[in-house]
């Protein structure tokens, strides 16, 4: 892919021979603390001198593309594009995907049609791949975007070959060598995915539809499981009567494995819970006396509740919410009627 010129610094510098494998090397917080501040000044050479009129025009043709969108670089600009590619297609914005530049010159440039959008990724803006592949792409009816870190100009043919370039400003890649693209792929990446936020913004996504494109996972678990969706109901619920002997319902307490027991009326509103900790406290308390207790007479008659409309990630956070952390929630409607019991167990088990 060709390269920027190397900045000398004592920082940066080549080691001065090759360590054999068989030898044991460390790496110590001293070593690391000059390549991080290598990186951070690199990093804000690119914030500093990043053309925001550039970012903008190629945000905007991401927003107005008419077509498809595909993303295409060699080696770890490759990778990055394919993330990028990837990032685009979760938004449902526009159809947007990979195109390998080897592969496209060998058939799978028929996924091209007119009005596409191209965005070819080059450090250099030299290589070979992506040079073969822009008058192809362009003979398709594509958009060509190029994002390189070397400016427009004779050292940039694939500039000249697009329809916009957009220079990536690069001071240099913290490397022993100043070879290896680590900065020159980082502020590829930091560039992508801040213009993506920006077109999420545009376009005003909402958590709803970011999560339909997100099913599986933590993140689509997080947006679109309900407590509807993972509470335990019907003939799993741990129910009984205030008037019930706490000793009698040691069966129920325990076989539900939700560890408490909801005290609702006739009419299955809710009136209060006791659980296996308020049975200690009382045997402890009251010792032989407990056989003649009720459960609604020890009962918490104010415990968290929650609907079965909220969102599961909801419920996990009121139970562990102050003044203490609980187990399980009450599933109640408007009218304080159960219908149903969530329990952190529960939310675990199913990946929240």
């Amino acid at each position: 892919m060709g390269s920027l010129p190397v900045l000398s610094s004592s920082s940066e510098c080549a080691p001065d021979a090759h360590v054999p494998h068989h030898v044991k090397v460390t790496v110590a917080a001293s070593d690391l603390a000059p390549l991080f501040a290598a990186q951070r000044r690199h990093l804000d050479h690119f914030f500093d001198r990043l053309d925001l009129t550039q970012a903008a025009a190629f945000a905007q043709a991401l927003l107005d593309a008419p077509g498809a969108v595909f993303f295409t670089g060699v080696g770890k600009s490759g990778i990055v594009a394919l993330k990028l590619a990837q990032t685009l297609a979760s938004l449902g914005f526009a159809r947007a995907g990979f195109l390998s530049p080897v592969d496209a010159l060998h058939g799978d440039i028929g996924s091209l049609f007119p009005g596409d959008l191209l965005v070819l990724l080059s450090k250099s803006g030299a290589s070979d791949e992506l040079l073969a592949l822009a008058p192809c792409a362009r003979a398709k009816g594509a958009h060509l975007i190029s994002l390189t870190s070397a400016a427009s100009g004779a050292d940039c043919p694939l500039a000249a070959a697009c329809d916009l370039n957009v220079h990536l400003p690069l001071q240099g890649e913290v490397c022993p060598f100043g070879l290896a693209p680590v900065t020159s792929t980082a502020i590829q990446m930091v560039f992508g995915d801040t213009v993506v936020a920006a077109i999420m913004e545009a376009r005003r996504l909402t958590r709803d539809q970011y999560a339909s494109n997100h099913p599986a996972g933590k993140i689509g678990k997080t947006l679109i499981f309900k407590v509807k969706d993972v509470m335990k109901k019907q003939n799993e619920l741990p129910l009984c009567k205030e008037g019930d002997m706490i000793m009698d319902q040691l069966t129920e307490l325990t076989s539900k494995g939700c560890g408490c027991l909801l005290v609702v009326d006739d009419e299955y509103h809710l009136i209060g819970t006791f659980t296996d900790g308020d049975l200690r406290r009382t045997l402890k308390a009251s010792g032989p006396a407990i056989f003649n207790l009720t459960v609604g007479e020890m009962c918490n008659r104010n415990p968290r509740t929650i609907t079965a409309d909220a969102m599961a990630v909801e419920a996990m956070e009121k139970m562990e919410s102050p003044p203490s952390p609980v187990q399980f929630l009450p599933v109640v409607d408007h009218k304080n009627i159960v219908s149903g019991i969530i329990t952190l167990h529960g939310l675990v088990s199913a990946g929240l």
